[in-house]
């Protein structure tokens, strides 16, 4: 078995013999949806090799070639009377450069337009009667000219384009304001990208752009062209599509046991390995009524391939070509109360609630607009693929949430550059989180975040009042996805614990500890104390605080239980359990619980 880590090109996946996942049987669905499609999936989901799919099964110059491209694949038992009937024409607004002046990106816009055309040219000389001309200024009169052309034989063209939106996702990325004035003069008014988008929407006739398929992240370049391309179907939210890029979990497992069979590997190893890929890459649900949820296509290749080719699991979780996702976070954290939704998101056990998803916000309002809300901010990163669709509330509401343990890394990421801007402070961070994998020793932790992180808690800016703020505090500090699964509400049994750090069975090899770390938190009001009482507090006077005692009482007793039932579930744990009292955003008192033999 062999997996196309990379690889985007339908037919160098299918005659190469590379694993493929089989959506062709969706090929009739989308003809019956609509003429012209618009479907939006976060970067590295599998979209380009989608176009590619389409691209090989309606082109008439690969007419010879359908039976050894499709004819074992589910359309190739059942084809449409349209396989085969169109000249393709391939647009990739990724290999148009967004930097430099806006006469710099207008002129390699054009010039890919002209390229692709030409290619065009080439690949259906045996089908064209007249010359296409190519008006190296104007990309819009080449388009004419190729239309013109076309419409003397008896085929239409199917416009695939894909990353239609690349160049506004670069922009938005950065505030400048000289980036938001190129991006205007590239779409609005009479733009390059409006003006073409007006000639495809001119040109969708029978003997013209027949049908289209676009590809892109956001709706953000359709919102501000509408006027220019009002024609796009969106499927996105279509519940028969949510899976036309990903993997289903009995697909993953297909792959995991012939690389089980390959390595000379037992049952249970399939187990550990697919429940391992579930907590990481699965959870993404593009339909509020989709049935099922999928994984990232990208990253289960990653871990896959890994794997098959070491019989070992990669020892980081997260591919790198993803961590630029990080920038999206880094955008909303930036924004007045964005980074207290991120906040919110790790403390309200990574979901939150919008009455409905936003499809029309434009570059105006991601650049310049300063009182972005709710809903736009949690939009946003849905499309991104940094939050997705849970489940509908009994009102109607969508819940959002983060959809895996590699998209909360980044998460935690961005909470930890922002809590701790300096870097001095996150490698202090990482050293006194070792003394806890390492030797269980709680103290420099506890007072790590006593003088640094509670300081940081004081800021106006952020809204915190209970044991989740605290959690969130360790959970930054502790995150560590390369030793452990980290579950913050790691369901152990009869109840959920705080936070548990369970050692990923790859890594039992190393000399840590799994984690298990309940919080209680009372504030100053209920002991009856001001901030700087509890700071001049000895440990010895702090412990006899009445409802400190009671709250490490009700702690210690519940992590003894989740303890329990976490030592139940696994074989093999070394599990060193913890239980920490907030005072406020002032004072900690921590215990190791251990446990009874």
């Amino acid at each position: 078995m062999r997996f196309p880590y990379g690889v985007c090109d339908f037919n160098k996946i299918i005659t190469d013999k590379l694993f493929y996942c089989d959506r062709t049987d969706r090929i009739a669905s989308l003809e019956n949806t609509g003429y012209y499609l618009l479907l939006l999936r976060p970067r590295r989901f599998g979209k380009s090799l989608l176009l590619s799919m389409l691209e090989n099964y309606y082109d008439l110059a690969r007419k010879e070639k359908f039976q050894e491209l499709f004819g074992h694949l589910l359309i190739g038992k059942n084809p449409t009377p349209l396989h085969n009937k169109y000249f393709i024409l391939k647009w990739d607004f990724s290999c148009v450069d967004p930097s430099g002046s806006a006469e710099n990106i207008k002129r390699a816009f054009h010039n890919h337009i002209n390229a692709c055309i030409r290619s065009f040219r080439i690949n259906y000389e045996d089908y064209l009667h007249r010359k296409i001309e190519i008006d190296s200024d104007d990309a819009v009169s080449s388009i004419k000219s190729l239309l013109d052309v076309v419409r003397k034989t008896p085929y239409p063209v199917y416009l695939l384009i894909d990353e239609y939106d690349n160049f506004a996702n670069e922009v938005m990325m950065g505030v400048r304001r000289e980036k938001k004035d190129i991006y205007e003069a590239f779409v609005y008014e009479e733009g390059p990208l409006k003006t073409l988008f007006k000639a495809v929407k001119s040109s969708t006739d029978g003997s013209g752009f027949d049908r289209s398929f676009i590809t892109g992240v956001s709706p953000v370049v359709m919102s501000d062209i509408t006027s220019g391309y009002n024609i796009a179907k969106n499927i996105y939210l279509d519940s028969e599509f949510n899976d036309l890029c990903g993997f289903h979990e009995n697909e993953i497992e297909k792959a995991l046991k012939t690389i089980s069979a390959e390595c000379g590997l037992k049952e249970k190893d399939i187990a550990e390995a697919l429940d391992l890929m579930r907590v990481y890459y699965d959870g993404y649900k593009f339909a509020p009524d989709a049935e099922d949820s999928i994984y990232n296509p990208t990253l289960a290749i990653y871990f896959i391939e890994a794997f098959f080719k070491t019989c070992k699991y990669p020892r980081k979780m997260l591919d790198s070509n993803l961590a630029a996702d990080d920038a999206k976070l880094r955008y909303i954290s930036q924004i007045p109360k964005g980074g207290q939704l991120l906040l919110d998101l790790m403390r309200k056990n990574h979901s939150l609630i919008i009455s409905d998803l936003s499809d029309r916000f434009g570059i105006e309002q991601m650049l310049t607009d300063r009182s972005k809300d709710f809903v736009f901010m949690s939009s946003f990163l849905y499309y991104f693929g940094v939050l997705t669709i849970d489940d509908e509330t009994e009102e109607g509401e969508l819940i959002l949430r983060v959809p895996n343990l590699v998209t909360q890394a980044l998460y935690v990421e961005r909470i930890q550059q922002m809590l701790l801007p300096e870097p001095a402070d996150r490698d202090d961070g990482v050293f006194v989180a070792k003394q806890l994998y390492a030797k269980g020793n709680m103290e420099p932790l506890c007072e790590f975040v006593e003088q640094r992180f509670f300081k940081v808690f004081h800021n106006r800016d952020y809204r915190w009042a209970n044991e989740l703020t605290v959690k969130t505090a360790f959970l930054t500090l502790l995150y560590n996805d390369i030793l452990y699964i980290i579950d913050s509400e790691k369901d152990a049994g009869s109840g959920y614990a705080d936070l548990a750090m369970i050692i990923r069975p790859d890594m039992k090899r190393f000399k840590i500890l799994d984690i298990l770390i309940e919080f209680k938190y009372i504030s100053l009001k209920e002991a009856g104390l001001t901030g700087e009482d509890a700071r001049g507090l000895s440990m010895k006077d702090l412990q006899a605080i009445p409802a400190m005692q009671a709250k490490m009482k009700e702690a210690k007793k519940q992590v003894k239980q989740y303890g329990d039932a976490l030592e139940q579930k696994y074989d093999d744990l070394r599990l060193n359990r913890h239980a920490v009292v907030s005072l406020g955003f002032e004072r900690l008192w921590w215990q190791e619980v251990k446990a009874q033999r």
